[in-house]
């Protein structure tokens, strides 16, 4: 297993790290069996959160004994300073343990939440108590979708993680400009769904074994890890083989050759599946360059946001469509780009879609 800093905590986090969203649905016993694969396999950072169940309750179960084996992060979903003191509580009480190593503040994903969290009273108070008390090392938030959120929470100084959902796909768009943000300021970058929250894996029909081998996860996560500004990935487990099949790949971080992302991005293009969000294009750009000058990917993109994100974040996907300087009005269907799809994706009709869905909403918010 290979390790790197998690930003200025001081840890050194393998690169695979063991995500606990997934174990309210294993046994006691299950959950036991993969968290001891994990760290015999070298895996020294396991990930939950007060509000994934009983999985800290199972976590401090299966590590009864081994509590200097592995680093221990987990989140509040409180957005009060009473509230997140309570659940801290619970936390350590659920864990059986009387520190934590990183406590996050989970989904503070648009500007209100944050303002609450940071403001007065708010649950930062109660992390930046907790980390003088010495119950918890470190701070840190996990951010879905708003990128502006992202940028403050980065700029502001006050944690020194921050939790991001990233793969190949890039269903958030955080690999421009909020990665490199991180490294820039230091801060260490744990990824969630680094496999589109399992999306991203060979289906198989009910009761069909699980392959010794998946390009795709492998391929995937390698992508993931091999990022330089990525300190950690933390796929959800629900076996054994899935703790194999992913430690595998910790013990490289190589980059992809251009050959093997085109494969990657191929297999998963091949699968035809609606991603997180109903994200079908992968963003890789191979139908560019298009002869009018559409940044087809960053259409579909705007689609994807204004109809898969949630209400309070909608308006990013207007703000991406305002910003095209060429809107898909101009495809005078030469199809050129269809032939380079890896997904299939019928551009034209889906660029006449967009048109029609962005163009209303845009007339309808004025």
């Amino acid at each position: 297993m290979r390790y790197k800093k998690l930003g200025r905590t001081g840890i050194k986090a393998s690169v695979i790290g063991y995500g606990g969203i997934k174990l309210p649905l294993l046994s006691q016993d299950l959950a036991t069996a993969t968290i001891d694969r994990a760290l015999d396999l070298g895996v020294n950072f396991i990930d939950t959160a007060r509000n994934y169940g009983d999985s800290e309750r199972k976590i401090g179960t299966a590590t009864k004994g081994h509590r200097d084996d592995f680093h221990i992060a987990t989140k509040t979903s409180q957005r009060t300073a009473e509230g997140a003191r309570k659940e801290l509580g619970t936390s350590l009480k659920e864990l059986g343990m009387d520190r934590i190593d990183l406590w996050q503040l989970h989904t503070v994903s648009d500007p209100a939440a944050y303002e609450q969290v940071t403001g007065p009273g708010g649950a930062l108070e109660a992390m930046r108590w907790a980390k003088g008390e010495g119950l918890v090392d470190h701070l840190g938030i996990t951010i879905h979708r708003d990128l502006g959120v992202m940028k403050r929470a980065i700029n502001s100084g006050e944690f020194e993680t921050v939790m991001l959902a990233y793969s190949i796909i890039d269903q958030e768009h955080v690999g421009a400009e909020i990665l490199p943000l991180c490294g820039k300021k230091g801060l260490g970058v744990i990824v969630m769904k680094p496999l589109g929250g399992g999306a991203l894996a060979m289906p198989r029909a009910q009761g069909e074994p699980k392959p010794g081998r998946d390009p795709i996860v492998r391929a995937n996560l390698r992508y993931v890890i091999s990022n330089r500004w990525v300190t950690t990935a933390i796929p959800g487990i629900q076996s054994v083989e899935e703790v194999e099949e992913n430690c595998a790949v910790g013990r490289s971080v190589d980059p992809l050759s251009p050959r093997g992302r085109r494969r990657l991005l191929r297999l998963i293009g091949s699968l035809g599946a609606s991603f997180r969000y109903g994200q079908r294009c992968l963003r890789c750009g191979y139908c560019l360059p298009c002869p009018n000058g559409i940044a087809i990917p960053y259409v579909f993109r705007a689609l994807d946001e204004y109809q898969g994100y949630p209400g309070n974040v909608k308006h990013i996907g207007l703000e991406t469509y305002k910003s095209l300087k060429v809107k898909p009005d101009a495809c005078q269907e030469c199809r050129r780009c269809v032939r380079k799809c890896p997904s299939g994706i019928d551009i034209p009709a889906k660029l006449k879609q967009a048109r029609i869905v962005l163009d209303r909403a845009i007339r309808e918010v004025g």
